[in-house]
C-alpha cells in the first residue's frame, strides 16, 4: 500500500514540475515586461528632448525601428506619425496617455489584444509648446511568451505525460481492484485491505438493517394499498408541488377520469374551477372543501394540508360521493316547501271565513255556504295529513321488519272499486274489474293504498261519463295489476316526474280537483316496498294506463 502511495506522489511531483515551468515563464515574462517598459520610457524622454532642440527635422530623418512615434498638437491633431499618414488619423486628445501628458506632463497606458496575444504600451511627454510626443511599443503577452518557451519542451512534456498516464492507469487499477471486487451485499474482510475491515463490518450491519427495513416498508405499502383500494371514498396524497404521491382507484372513479401515468399533478384529476381553488387553498395551508358535479353525480372534496412548523409538506385529499345526500336534501327542502304551501292554502281560507264569522260580517243566509267551505278545506287538510302519514308509515316499514300476509289482489281491487263507487257515480264514470285471482305475500294495507290511489286518480282525472278498468293477471313469478282510464292523459314531458311528491301536471286544473299530489308518490313507495315496479303509458286526450308488477314469492310446502 505504501509503494502504491509513493508512486502516486511521484505522479504529483511530475505535475508540480510542470507547474514550476509555468511559474518560471511567468517570472521571465514579468522581468521582460519591466525592462521593455523602462526602455520605452527612456526612448520617449530622449525623443522629446530631440524634438525640443531640432523640431520636425529630427522626426523626419530618424528611423525608429519597431517603435511608433506620434507628435500630437495641443488641440489633439496628429502632426507626425512614424507608421501612418497623419492626415488619416483622427483626433487623439481623448487618448488616456495624451490626456495625462497634457495635464501633468507625462502619461502612459496599455492596451491588450486577445486575438494577436500582444500588449501595446504607450508613453507620452508634453513639450514646452503644449504639444505631446507619444512613443508606442508592442510587447508579447504571457500566452505568446509561454508558447514560444514551450516549443523546445513539447516533445519532452509529451513523453513525460504519456509515461505518467500509463503509470497512473496501471497504479489506479491495481489499487482499486480489490475494492471493486468487494461484494457489497456480503462484504468479506479477508479479500480486501485490512484498513477497510472496520468499514466492511459496518456495511454488513447496515445491510442487515436496510433489508429488514425494506421488508417492513414493503409490507406497510402493501397494507396501505390494500386498505386504500378497499375504500369507497377517493384518497389522493400529493407533495408540496401538487405532484401525486399515491392515490386509490375510487378517486379516479368518483371524479370520472381514467388513471394516466403521464398525469403527475393533482390538478389533472379534475379541471373545474372549484376543485382548483380547493387544492390551492390546501396548498396554502388552509383546510378547504368544495362540492363539484360530475357525470356520475355530486362529489364533496375535502383537502387538508400536511403542515410542518414552517411549511406545507403536502396535502391529503378525500373525495366523497354525496349524490344521494344532496338528492335527499333537495327532496327534504322541496317536501317542506310543498307541505307548507299545501297546508297554508286551506288554513288561510278557514282562518278568513272564521274571522268573518267571528266579527259578524256574514249574512245569515251565507253561513251555510261558508260553513261548507270550511268543511271542504278541512277535508283537504285531513286528506293531506293522511297522505303524509301514509308516506311516513311506508318509510318506517321499509326500515322495520316486514310482517307479510297472503293478499288476493283481485278481491282487494274489488273492495277498492266498491269503496270508490260513490265518487265514480258523481262523475258518471263506470268501473270494470277483469282478470284472475292472484295471491301475493305482502302488506294488505300498503297494497290497498296502491290500488286505491290508482283507481282514485282514474276517477278524478277522467272525463265526465268516462270509464276505467282494473285488470289483475300474472306471468311466471310476477303479479300484474293494470289500471287504465279514458281520461285527459299526461303529456310525455311530465311522465318522468309524476311520481314526485306534490308534483302536478296542470296546477291550475289540479286546484279544482280534490287531491294532495302525494297519491302517485305513495304508489311508487308501496310498490318499491314489495320489490316491484310501476310504469305508465299515456296519450293526451285518450287516457292513461298504470301497470304494477309485484314478485310472487314461492309458497313453502
Amino acid at each position: 500500500m505504501t509503494k502504491k502511495i509513493f508512486l502516486s506522489i511521484m505522479l504529483v511531483s511530475f505535475l508540480a514540475a510542470a507547474a514550476a515551468i509555468f511559474l518560471l515563464t511567468g517570472v521571465s515574462y514579468k522581468y521582460s515586461e519591466e525592462t521593455s517598459s523602462e526602455h520605452l520610457r527612456q526612448s520617449c524622454t530622449m525623443i522629446t528632448s530631440a524634438v525640443e532642440h531640432s523640431g520636425r527635422k529630427y522626426l523626419d530623418e530618424t528611423d525608429f525601428g519597431d517603435l511608433r512615434v506620434t507628435w500630437i498638437s495641443d488641440s489633439g491633431r496628429v502632426i507626425f506619425d512614424s507608421q501612418h499618414d497623419p492626415l488619416k488619423l483622427d483626433d487623439h486628445s481623448d487618448r488616456q496617455e495624451v490626456e495625462e501628458a497634457m495635464r501633468s506632463g507625462n502619461g502612459e497606458s496599455e492596451r491588450y489584444s486577445d486575438t494577436l496575444m500582444t500588449k501595446t504600451v504607450n508613453r507620452a511627454r508634453r513639450l514646452s509648446d503644449g504639444s505631446v510626443i507619444r512613443v508606442s511599443g508592442v510587447q508579447r503577452s504571457f500566452t505568446a511568451l509561454l508558447l514560444k518557451n514551450l516549443q523546445p519542451l513539447a516533445v519532452m512534456l509529451t513523453a513525460l505525460w504519456a509515461c505518467s498516464l500509463a503509470a497512473a492507469i496501471l497504479i489506479s487499477r491495481h489499487i482499486v481492484r480489490p475494492i471493486n471486487n468487494i461484494d457489497l451485499d456480503r462484504p468479506m474482510t479477508e479479500k480486501s485491505y485490512k484498513e477497510l475491515a472496520p468499514l466492511l463490518k459496518k456495511l454488513r450491519k447496515q445491510n442487515g438493517r436496510i433489508n429488514r427495513q425494506m421488508v417492513e416498508l414493503r409490507q406497510s405499502r402493501e397494507q396501505f394499498s390494500l386498505i386504500t383500494e378497499s375504500m369507497s371514498e377517493g384518497l389522493v396524497v400529493a407533495d408540496q408541488k401538487a405532484n401525486i404521491l399515491t392515490s386509490n382507484s375510487s378517486a379516479y372513479a368518483l371524479l370520472g377520469t381514467e388513471k394516466n401515468e403521464s398525469d403527475h399533478t393533482i390538478f389533472s384529476l379534475c379541471r373545474t374551477e372549484q376543485f382548483r381553488h380547493c387544492i390551492q387553498n390546501a396548498m396554502g395551508g388552509r383546510r378547504a372543501e368544495c362540492l363539484i358535479s360530475t357525470d356520475g353525480g355530486e362529489r364533496r372534496v375535502i383537502a387538508s394540508p400536511a403542515n410542518s412548523p414552517d411549511t406545507v409538506n403536502g396535502i391529503v385529499v378525500f373525495i366523497l360521493d354525496v349524490t344521494e345526500q344532496q338528492q335527499l336534501e333537495t327532496m327534504r327542502r322541496e317536501f317542506t316547501s310543498n307541505v307548507s304551501h299545501e297546508l297554508k292554502t286551506p288554513l288561510t281560507t278557514i282562518y278568513g271565513i272564521s274571522d268573518m264569522l267571528a266579527n259578524g260580517m256574514v249574512k245569515s243566509e251565507d253561513v251555510t255556504a261558508l260553513s261548507s267551505d270550511i268543511r271542504h278545506e278541512a277535508d283537504r287538510l285531513i286528506t293531506l295529513i293522511n297522505d303524509i302519514v301514509s308516506l311516513s308509515k311506508l318509510d318506517e316499514e321499509e326500515c322495520a321488519p316486514r310482517q307479510d300476509e297472503e293478499v288476493d289482489l283481485y278481491d282487494l281491487a274489488a273492495d277498492v272499486i266498491s269503496r270508490l263507487r260513490m265518487s265514480a257515480d258523481e262523475k258518471h264514470v263506470t268501473a270494470e274489474l277483469t282478470g284472475d285471482h292472484v295471491t301475493v305475500s305482502g302488506s294488505r294495507t300498503i297494497l290497498d293504498e296502491v290500488i286505491y290511489n290508482l283507481c282514485d286518480n282514474a276517477i278524478k282525472y277522467n272525463n265526465e261519463g268516462g270509464s276505467f278498468s282494473v285488470k289483475v293477471s300474472h306471468i311466471p313469478m310476477k303479479a300484474i295489476v293494470t289500471v287504465s282510464d279514458t281520461g285527459t292523459g299526461i303529456p310525455e314531458a311530465h311522465l318522468g316526474r309524476i311520481f314526485e311528491r306534490f308534483y302536478r301536471v296542470d296546477k291550475s286544473r289540479s286546484r279544482k280537483i280534490k287531491g294532495t299530489g302525494l297519491g302517485l308518490s305513495i304508489v311508487k313507495h308501496g310498490v318499491s316496498y314489495h320489490g316491484g315496479t310501476v310504469r305508465v303509458d299515456s296519450t293526451v286526450g285518450k287516457g292513461t294506463a298504470f301497470t304494477v308488477e309485484i314478485p310472487i314469492e314461492k309458497r313453502r310446502t
